[in-house]
């Protein structure tokens, strides 16, 4: 057993790599909810155990498939744009479970909570318990307004495809936040929504 290498509030937005069937590791984005705050809606109320960090994934993707079948996964904490919107928007796999990028790591167990759906898409819960974990740097705090837009639209665009969202609402705020991006952040930022531009435009 192990500790979280960060302190964990509200939802913190991660990068996780999860074994698939052709051996190597698929990398994608995973908001992860501090303990006692459940993964949405009525999640907490359905687990008794509410003292574990928890996430939930939305249909059948890469990460689902590979938490049923492995029971675990790589969460990673990373602060490059470029990375996190391969692996929020992209489709990208990786050799070693371990990012170069990624700040701290943390291999956790994983067991599903509860699952239902929104619309037509599924949804599922799960609970993550720490296994190991490392911290490789450590940085001063600094924040721009560029890194944060680029989280906002990658979770705005992940959600076009689902039923229960308004589309041109979503678009509406996709353009905003690559507005904000693209002022308030830095070069990393603008290659960041650059390629955010190439994945959504490729999936249209």
């Amino acid at each position: 057993m192990s500790d979280w290498p960060v302190r964990l509030r509200g939802v913190t937005e991660s990068v996780v790599t999860t074994l698939g069937p052709n051996n190597r590791y698929n990398v994608a984005a995973l908001g992860i909810h501090a303990p006692s705050e459940g993964a949405g809606g009525d999640a907490a109320e359905n687990d008794a155990d509410s003292g574990h960090a928890r996430a939930r994934t939305w249909g059948r993707t890469r990460t689902w498939r590979n938490f049923t079948e492995h029971g675990e996964g790589y969460v990673q904490f990373v602060r490059d744009p470029v990375l996190f919107v391969d692996a929020t928007m992209g489709i990208r796999e990786v050799d070693d479970p371990v990012l170069a990028d990624a700040a701290a790591w943390v291999r956790v167990s994983v067991e599903q909570t509860g699952a239902g759906s929104e619309g037509e898409t599924q949804w599922v819960d799960w609970r993550l318990v720490p296994v190991e974990s490392n911290v490789r740097r450590r940085v001063v705090p600094a924040f721009d307004r560029g890194y944060a837009a680029v989280v906002e639209a990658t979770v705005a665009a992940s959600r076009l495809d689902v039923d229960a969202y308004d589309t041109e609402t979503l678009r509406d705020r996709i353009e905003y936040f690559e507005s904000v991006g693209r002022r308030c952040g830095g070069p990393a930022v603008g290659a960041a929504f650059d390629r955010f531009d190439e994945l959504v435009d490729g999936a249209e």
